[in-house]
Formats: C-alpha cells, sequence, structure tokens
C-alpha cells in the first residue's frame, strides 16, 4: 500500500500539474489529509482574520493512476475514512444560505468520540464524507474550492465510506486528488462549513475503458447519484433532471416522453450544497430503472 502524506498537495486540480505519486489499478492508496481550513484553527478563540485563506481546501495529490486515459472514466472505491477525534466548525459573515443576515464570525470545536460528533451538548452520529475529491479538469485550472465535471468540492454527503464514485477523465493518468473530510454533513450544508477534520482515506482505483462519465457518478448499494454543479442552482436542478432523463431513455429505449413521465415517479432530486461557488445537486435514480453503461458516453 502507497501512504500519500498530507504535506503533498494541492488548491487547484489541473492538468498542469506534476504528480506525487503513481499507482497502478486495483492498488491501495492512503491519503492523508489536512482539514479544510488547513489546521489554522486549533481553540474557539481563533480568530477568523488570522486565517490564511489561500491555504484552505488542500487536496492530497495529485496520483497518476497507470493504465487510466482520457475519455475513461476512472472508478475510485473508499474503503475506509479515519477521522482525527477533533474538528472544527465555523460561520463567516457574508458566507453560506444565509450569509446576507447579519450575525458575528465563530469557531466551534467539536469532538469525535465513541462514533459521534459531539456540537456542543448535541451528539450526531458520525457519517464521514470527502469533500472534495477529483480529477484535472479538460482545461484551466479550477480551485479545489469549486465543484464542477471534474468533481472538486462535490460536498455531497453520499460520497463517503463504502460508496464508489465514478469520475470523468480528461487527462492520460486522470491526476487525482482528494481532501477536506468532514465528520458528519447534511445535504445543503447550510452555514458553509461543516465539521472540518484532518485524517486518512483509504482508496482503490479502477477504470472504465472507452466510456466517460458527463457529471461524476456515486454508486450506492440501490441507487446511482449524477452529481451537477452550477452558479444557478436551478440551472443546476435542470441539468440534473436532463442528464437523468437522458438515462433513462437509453436504458429502456423509450422516446423523452415516457422517460420525463417515469422520471416523475422514480428520480429524486437532493441538494448536495448551497454554499460553493457553484451549488451542487444530485439526481437519485435507482438501479432497477438504469445501469452504470445507461449513465456513459462513449469517448
Amino acid at each position: 500500500m502507497k501512504v500519500i502524506p498530507k504535506e503533498r498537495g494541492i488548491y487547484s486540480f489541473s492538468r498542469n500539474h506534476a504528480p506525487v505519486e503513481r499507482v497502478g489499478l486495483g492498488e491501495l492508496v492512503m491519503l492523508e489529509t489536512e482539514d479544510a481550513v488547513g489546521g489554522q484553527v486549533r481553540s474557539e478563540d481563533t480568530p477568523l482574520e488570522s486565517i490564511n485563506w489561500t491555504r484552505v481546501n488542500k487536496a492530497t495529490g495529485p496520483i497518476y493512476v497507470e493504465g487510466v486515459e482520457s475519455g475513461d472514466t476512472l472508478i475510485v472505491d473508499i474503503l475506509d475514512i479515519e477521522l482525527a477525534p477533533q474538528g472544527v466548525i465555523l460561520v463567516v459573515p457574508g458566507a453560506g444560505a444565509l450569509g446576507d443576515m447579519e450575525y458575528k464570525p465563530r469557531v466551534r470545536m467539536a469532538r469525535i468520540e465513541d462514533g459521534f460528533v459531539v456540537f456542543r451538548d448535541v451528539r450526531l452520529p458520525v457519517r464521514p464524507v470527502i469533500g472534495t475529491i477529483g480529477v484535472a479538469p479538460e482545461d484551466g485550472s479550477i480551485p479545489t474550492a469549486v465543484p464542477y465535471r471534474h468533481g472538486g468540492n462535490l460536498d455531497c454527503m453520499e460520497v463517503t465510506r463504502g460508496a464508489r464514485l465514478y469520475l470523468p477523465v480528461y487527462v492520460d493518468g486522470a491526476l487525482f486528488a482528494a481532501g477536506d473530510l468532514h465528520a458528519v454533513q447534511e445535504d445543503g450544508e447550510l452555514c458553509v462549513a461543516s465539521v472540518e477534520v484532518e485524517g486518512r482515506i483509504l482508496l482503490r482505483f479502477g477504470v472504465v475503458k472507452g466510456r466517460r462519465a458527463q457529471w461524476p457518478i456515486v454508486e450506492g448499494p440501490d441507487h446511482f447519484s449524477i452529481l451537477v454543479s452550477d452558479e444557478d442552482l436551478d440551472r443546476a436542478v435542470r441539468i440534473a433532471a436532463e442528464e437523468a432523463v437522458k438515462a433513462i431513455m437509453r436504458a429502456r429505449n423509450w422516446g423523452f416522453e415516457d422517460a420525463y413521465m417515469l422520471s416523475s415517479l422514480c428520480v429524486k432530486i437532493a441538494v448536495n450544497q448551497v454554499v460553493d461557488p457553484k451549488k451542487g445537486v444530485r439526481a437519485i435514480i435507482p438501479k432497477t430503472i438504469v445501469s452504470l453503461k445507461d449513465l456513459l458516453s462513449s469517448a
């Protein structure tokens, strides 16, 4: 197993980054990760004005995955996520779903113990999430804080231990990176942060040759979720709905009208987060309706 330390990381996804490691298909890889604020908050007395915001949302990597080429789909099996015993959550005026309201900047530390996250006197079951996970985009450089077709700051609660993620590949080797662990997160991530925590991620890579996902896809036990991001939440919903209907059309060999009607009966639209530079939604489709091949396009 290869272990990649948290010091070897990036703050943007780009084909121009040199890989920090090369791994083979099926090889176990452990990523050590910083918390989303770069370890800069260690107590509730930390003033937010002391934070260097250029050091946030670091992703460990990038990794060159042997045998993966442009036009493929990278398979990422999330085998395990280990968390540090303490995380941090914060609110920043002007940020989050209610950023236009008047409130003070504040930091809270949260303990992680016995399978629970302890926030003040509230205990919530731990459900770790990989907030930022992706590959080099097709063009240019995209900050790790921004989600898009390549992945990035997806902040989706389904990207968790035991899930399988499918990412479109735009450059040979994919140049994969991940970080920004959350100890627990609910859909929406309303206040701009979750319980941000250091940790380690155990991964294994695979590939679908010659077919490429149009957007990141998460596979759960009984469904697929298409993860779509856009500056406008309504437009993100429209794109996700269109992708779901097209997949149903391919799966059933139906015309648009029937597939569109079936989407009302079996496709769920959920909001991943409303706080990043691009808002995130997902279209959740049962495996009884579509298969993976219905979700991928020929290169």
